[in-house]
């Protein structure tokens, strides 16, 4: 006799239970989508943070018209580890981006970040915000990554 005929009612609730449960679990462990970050757009620090602090160099002159300046953004905790970026900005136009701090913490940590920072470099720097897509596998550094660049950012256009 099959297991979910009409006589057994106790079993059907059990099983309807369980997989009602088990979807809700699924269903509750998504990640929403997050949208990127726009230039300009102010990101909240976070509890005992001090927000964007400008690098010990602050700004270099290249050549009297030129002027250069690299702006270090805040520190980000993330999951895995701090993530903290310095941008160089010039003329208006970001010209380099580099990662100060990220997770290095065990093999793992070391592997994914080989690939993603230097993806999320080229990113910040083809699109020139913060506005740059996540690299998958580092969704972590990724999103730390963004709202270090966009405190760095902000703070490069005062």
């Amino acid at each position: 006799m099959h297991a979910l005929r009409k006589n057994r009612p106790l079993r059907r609730m059990v099983l309807a239970s369980a997989t009602t449960v088990s979807a809700m679990v699924l269903l509750l462990s998504l990640k929403p989508h997050t949208t990127g970050l726009v230039v300009g757009a102010s990101t909240p620090a976070p509890q005992g943070g001090t927000g964007a602090a400008a690098s010990p160099g602050g700004a270099a002159s290249a050549s009297p018209k030129a002027a250069s300046k690299s702006v270090t953004g805040r520190t980000v905790q993330t999951r895995w580890g701090p993530v903290q970026v310095r941008i160089t900005v010039k003329d208006g136009r970001l010209t380099d981006v580099t990662a100060v701090r990220y997770p290095t913490d065990n093999p793992r940590d070391r592997e994914i970040n080989s690939y993603a920072i230097p993806q999320l470099r080229r990113e910040a720097l083809t699109a020139q915000s913060a506005q740059i897509d996540m690299v998958s596998g580092a969704s972590y550094t990724s999103t730390g990554y963004q709202q270090s660049l966009q405190s760095a950012l902000d703070a490069a256009s005062r």
